[in-house]
Formats: structure tokens, sequence, C-alpha cells
């Protein structure tokens, strides 16, 4: 009976502690470091003359601060008229995170 609490324990606290790492969406995930790209959508707006961006970040999974809304993008470059959106989500051991939303359009 000892050892299966010590089992549950340790199972309990390495999620905990696998839960709390710093992360963002990605389509795809490297254990030790990802910088990955994709879209998020697109309208039948045409055009692109514009682009802006806006990110967030965190730290240990612990702190995370930052604005990455499309509403934040788009202001940060006078976009009224959204054409697509990307994002960029990069993550370092777990330690580190940044994903970074960009607004194209006019």
């Amino acid at each position: 009976m000892g050892k299966m609490k010590t089992l549950v324990l340790v199972a309990f606290t390495t999620a905990v502690l696998l839960t709390g790492c710093a992360s963002v969406m990605s389509p795809a995930m490297g254990t030790i470091y990802s910088d990955v790209k994709a879209p998020i959508g697109a309208t039948s707006n045409v055009g692109q003359a514009k682009s802006g961006s806006a990110f967030c970040e965190s730290y240990l999974g612990v702190i995370a601060l930052g604005d990455a809304s499309i509403e934040a993008a788009a202001k940060s470059a006078g976009i009224t008229k959204i054409h697509h959106v990307d994002y960029q989500a990069m993550n370092i051991l777990g330690f580190y995170a940044k994903l970074t939303v960009t607004v194209y359009g006019e």
C-alpha cells in the first residue's frame, strides 16, 4: 500500500509540474524548442497594404503578460478591413513562450 501511495503522489506531482510549463497554441510542438507560423483565418476583403502585430509572453508558466488579440494587432497598424490573420508560436524548453498575432489588411 505504501508503494501505491508513493506512485500516485509522484504521478500527481509530475502532472502538476508539467501543466505549469509555459506554452502557447501551436500546430506542432517541439519538446526542446519550437517556432511555428500558421494561419488563423481569412475574410473576403481584398488587399493587404498594411500589417500589424500584437503579442503575449509566458514565463515558466507562472507569469503571462500581453495582448495578442486580433483587435490589438489591427489597431497597431490602423487596419479597419482585415484580409487575413496569421500567428507565430515560439516555445523554449517550456520556460519561455511567445505568441505573436499578425493582421494584414487596409
